[in-house]
Formats: C-alpha cells, sequence, structure tokens
C-alpha cells in the first residue's frame, strides 16, 4: 500500500460517494455480521478503501479522533479534508483508527457515553486482515433474524472477553466497525457474542 501523501485526494465525487458510505455503515450497524461493500481504496492513501471513505463521510471539525497507531501522514490528510482534530486520550475521542496487528486494545479506555446520553460515546474502526477465516463465534441481538456466525480474522488479543463486558454496559459502551479492503462490518454495543467451537 503506498505511503499518505499530504496532497493526496479525498472523495473524487465527495456529496454522492459520502452518502453512500454512510448508508453502507448504517446498513452494517443495523444489520450485525452482515458484510457491506464501502469502496475502493484511494489513491496515495495508506488505509484500506472502507476505511478511508468511512472517516472523511464521518467526522467533521467537531469530532476529535484517537489513532491507536502514530501515522501523522493520514492524520493530516485526514484533517485537512474534514478538519477532524487529533487526540491522544481515548476516552475524548469521537472516533478510534486501530489496526488489529497490533496488541493493547482496551474497550474500557473509550468513551462509553452515559445512561442518559448513551450517544456520547466512541466508534471504534478496526481494520482486520479478513473479515472471515478466524475463529468462529456466533452473534445474537437486534437485527438478527436468529443468529449469525462471526468469524473474524486478525482480532486483537482478549478482544471477545472485552466485548461481552461492553455488551454488558448497555446502554453504555462503544460500538465497533470492522473493515477490511473494501468492506465494512458492524458491531453494536446491542450484539451479544458467544464462541463456538471448531468442529
Amino acid at each position: 500500500m503506498n505511503a499518505t501523501s499530504t496532497l493526496a485526494a479525498a472523495l473524487p465525487d465527495a456529496v454522492h460517494q459520502s452518502q453512500q458510505a454512510f448508508r453502507e455503515v448504517l446498513n452494517a450497524l443495523s444489520r450485525p455480521g452482515q458484510v457491506c461493500n464501502v469502496g475502493p481504496a484511494l489513491p496515495g492513501v495508506a488505509l484500506g478503501g472502507a476505511m478511508a471513505r468511512l472517516l472523511l463521510s464521518l467526522t467533521d471539525d467537531e469530532t476529535p479522533v484517537w489513532w491507536q497507531q502514530d501515522d501523522a501522514p493520514s492524520q493530516y490528510w485526514l484533517r485537512f479534508h474534514t478538519g477532524a482534530p487529533v487526540t491522544t486520550l481515548p476516552e475524548l475521542a469521537s472516533f478510534a483508527v486501530v489496526r488489529a496487528s497490533q496488541d493493547g486494545l482496551n474497550l474500557n479506555a473509550f468513551a462509553a457515553g452515559t445512561a442518559t446520553s448513551p450517544e456520547f460515546s466512541t466508534t471504534v474502526l478496526i481494520e482486520l486482515p479478513a473479515l472471515h477465516g478466524g475463529a468462529p463465534t456466533q452473534g445474537r441481538g437486534p437485527g438478527i433474524k436468529h443468529s449469525c456466525q462471526l468469524d473474524l480474522a486478525g482480532l486483537p488479543v482478549g478482544f471477545w472477553a472485552q466485548w461481552q463486558a461492553n455488551h454488558a454496559a448497555f446502554p453504555q459502551g462503544v460500538d465497533i466497525i470492522f473493515t477490511c479492503g473494501d468492506r465494512c462490518l458492524g458491531l453494536p454495543r446491542t450484539t451479544r457474542v458467544q464462541r463456538l467451537e471448531r468442529v
């Protein structure tokens, strides 16, 4: 993947492509386990297509972004196009950008909202090597007819234990958007996940 250039462009058709990305992420969060196509990589941007397009579509100058990896070029690129400020404090972030290959993810560090205002929580975007091929889990909850199987690959160590605690804190807690390449998959805090044994 090419390094991000400070001159890298944003969405070629900002209005329509931003609306498309917003629709896809709403669809992903309202139908957990369903993979949605957000769009291909943007030239010169060192983020997957879905991650880059979602950040461009969801952030603005009032949504601080926390980056697990110190990625100054990508941070500058996003701030140039949307005005999104960088925060080094995860509890102040509206959005968090995480690379799954990195350990040390702590969901408790992010804003969980309050019982009366649960919407004031962090949305965590996690870029995975693949949305399939990992350890099988089963999801249940709103937006899922009976159950769905999730087999996300490359999750941070201890992720599902953290997720169970996050789900138990409902209505507080974080929501997660997994991305890989041009696709995304939503995991809202309402989804209960159970690990499955491999056959």
